[in-house]
């Protein structure tokens, strides 16, 4: 047998399941690597000089229900990685969060998981980028199939649902339960029944995510994680060189020690018809500051096209009661319920 290597680049899921820090893949040959869809030159040189990086997990909606489009990235989660604190810092980001569409031919507002069906993963990069005032340096994008996949290759997953959960087809009761991958699935996607709302959907994804990490851990799991990886290539695409993934496993499998998971919460608008998230300038600082300690960096105040909106629209956050939000003409689509 051939040496046996880990790589420690994220394996998650928010609706998917995706490469990063917690998960340890092993694989036994090159090929196995060589079937994910990697890039061959280097976005950036923090991996190989081993400093802090981030990393963009995309969890597309593509390769559900029958849709074979590009699809919005209904799940949008920005992890730094810091092998010598020993620490990962994630937050999820709500999939309707206002947000400019940032390298759009002219300046427009919409909901930010538009950012990758309408740029793919560089637009999403430099919006969230912008939104947080933070250095995005990779992607990982994964189409919804692969968390279904995944919860069947470590034979299922077991968590504790606090409400009914009922999408597709399947009902899952309140309580704790042992989910294959389709029921892991839709454990992961249904939103609208809960009082939550996606952030609701956010606290189940995390606990599909960690539920798979700690079971991706276990040496029955390790050795054949090969497999695993054949079976996703095509599910998965990244900058991420494969130089890089090996980086990761030498230089970067202490910053699964501490993970710790945030959301970023905003407050209900109205905006051209369609219900968006708006978020707090002040909870974007914070996340902001979190996620640049991690990386190493000086603290930066934020200024961009989000906060120059919430401070002309100065009242909507003290009044509980205000729903509308005005965007002085930034708002170019409408959203309906077909809308993906």
């Amino acid at each position: 047998m051939k040496k046996i290597k880990i790589i420690s680049i994220v394996i998650g899921v928010i609706l998917v399941v995706v490469l990063g820090v917690g998960g340890f893949f092993v694989y036994r040959t090159q090929q196995a690597l060589n079937s994910l869809d990697t890039s061959k030159t280097s976005v950036s040189k923090n991996i190989t000089s081993g400093k802090p990086f981030s990393i963009l997990l995309l969890g597309a909606d593509t390769g559900t229900d029958g849709r074979v489009d590009r699809g919005n990235s209904d799940t949008m989660m920005l992890l730094t990685l810091n092998p010598k604190k020993k620490k990962t810092v994630a937050y999820s980001i709500p999939r309707d969060a206002m947000a400019e569409m940032v390298g759009d031919k002219e300046k427009n507002v919409q909901k930010i998981n538009a950012a990758y069906n309408i740029g793919l993963s560089k637009m999403a990069k430099s919006t969230v980028g912008s939104l947080l005032g933070v250095p995005v340096d990779y992607h990982v994008a994964i189409n919804m199939e692969a968390l279904e996949k995944t919860v069947d290759f470590v034979g299922g997953v077991t968590v504790k649902s606090d409400l009914n959960v009922s999408f597709d087809g399947i009902t899952i009761p309140k309580g704790t339960h042992h989910l294959n991958g389709k029921q892991a699935l839709t454990y992961a996607r249904m939103r609208y029944q809960d009082p939550r709302g996606d952030y609701g959907r956010q606290i189940r994804q995390q606990q599909i995510l960690r539920a798979v990490v700690k079971k991706l851990e276990s040496p029955k799991y390790l050795v054949k994680i090969p497999d695993l990886i054949k079976d996703l290539g095509s599910d998965i695409s990244t900058d991420l060189t494969t130089k890089e993934v090996d980086q990761i496993v030498l230089k970067y499998s202490t910053s699964a020690k501490n993970m710790d998971f945030n959301q970023i919460q905003g407050k209900t608008a109205w905006i051209n018809e369609s219900s968006y998230q708006v978020l707090p300038t002040d909870t974007m600082q914070k996340a902001s500051d979190k996620l640049r300690k991690n990386l190493g960096l000086k603290q930066k105040t934020l200024d961009n096209t989000e906060t120059e909106l919430n401070a002309k629209n100065d009242t909507f956050f003290s009044n509980e009661e205000d729903v509308d939000y005005n965007t002085y003409g930034l708002d170019k689509i409408f959203y309906t319920n077909s809308t993906y």
